[in-house]
């Protein structure tokens, strides 16, 4: 198995956990909260498809599906189209609703496609390139597409457990 054969089937396991975790879910289960100021399963499922979307479009080269897709015009969320979620606060996190599970899965499904036409193309040398001079040491592209499946899959953990919760 070479790198990017891993990296397809690690990001492909995003997307099954995040299809069980939000299929089938009302927006009033979608943007329930087990606490005061716990995170919302729709907020996770957007939060970490919008980092994945921002941070490998970063490393593509390429417009972020969130903008070049019109999915920020059919979400109609209250921030800017560059938000991720990053520092969001907890009335922040309860304006992310949706009318659909589907809307959050398609949107999913549109980085999940981008990611993987991305990954589909890397050969074991480019995931030594330098991405990230800002950190020490700088970033590589192979620790900046492990950090972002290491975020989303703790996020979609996070959905899935929730969603026991309330069902």
């Amino acid at each position: 198995m070479r790198s990017r054969e891993l990296l397809l089937y690690a990001y492909g396991q995003i997307q099954e956990t995040l299809r069980a975790a939000v299929e089938g879910l009302d927006p009033d289960q979608l943007t329930a909260r087990v606490g005061p100021e716990a995170n919302t399963i729709a907020w996770l499922a957007w939060h970490l498809t919008r980092v994945q979307d921002d941070h490998v479009a970063e490393v593509a080269g390429r417009e972020q599906v969130w903008t070049a897709e019109g999915w920020a015009e059919r979400f109609g969320l209250p921030f800017d189209p560059s938000a991720t979620g990053y520092g969001f606060s907890p009335d922040d996190v309860a304006a992310v609703r949706v009318d659909s599970a589907d809307l959050l899965l398609d949107y999913a499904a549109a980085v999940h496609a981008r990611t993987a036409e991305f990954l589909d193309g890397l050969t074991d040398d480019d995931l030594d390139r330098i991405v990230d001079r800002r950190w020490d040491p700088p970033v590589t592209l192979g620790v900046r597409l492990v950090s972002v499946l290491s975020d989303d899959l703790q996020h979609v953990g996070q959905a899935a457990y929730v969603r026991g919760l309330l069902t």
